[in-house]
């Protein structure tokens, strides 16, 4: 059972600063979501959502009048969680495959997006440009 209230709190009004500012804070958190790349490589799927992808098919085969979605997440639960895991061996195996193609796509993005075609940062050189392309000139005359 609540307590009563008291008066100051129950009458106190927000006032119109402080509803914009919440507007505001409730803005600049939707741009930040918005702003992820569509061109990003997806994130790859973990070895129990390899599993769900199979035991989905098979579920619908054995169950064509079940039609209901969470009917099918409830049965792929607890089939998952009843297997060994010699049994989920292989989507595992699975998803470490698809992790290290997603790894692999992912460097590819960002020396795409940074243009260099290098992904590491250069190694900082105490000799001027024209320095180093002297020295290449000699060991090429000699």
């Amino acid at each position: 059972m609540r307590g009563p209230r008291t008066a100051a709190i129950a009458h106190k009004k927000p006032d119109a600063e402080m509803l914009k500012k919440r507007k505001a804070e409730k803005n600049t958190k939707k741009d930040k979501a918005s702003k992820k790349d569509s061109d990003a490589p997806k994130r790859p799927s973990s070895a129990f959502f390899i599993f769900m992808e199979d035991f989905r098919k098979s579920f619908k085969e054995n169950y064509p009048d079940q039609k209901s979605g969470p009917a099918v997440g409830r049965a792929g639960g607890e089939k998952w969680k009843s297997m060994s895991d010699a049994d989920k061996a292989p989507y595992a195996e699975k998803a470490l495959k698809r992790k290290a193609d997603y790894e692999q796509a992912v460097r590819a993005y960002k020396t795409k997006l940074n243009g260099n075609g290098c992904n590491e940062p250069r190694e900082e050189s105490f000799q001027s440009t024209s320095e180093i392309h002297d020295e290449t000139g000699q060991e090429a005359s000699s």
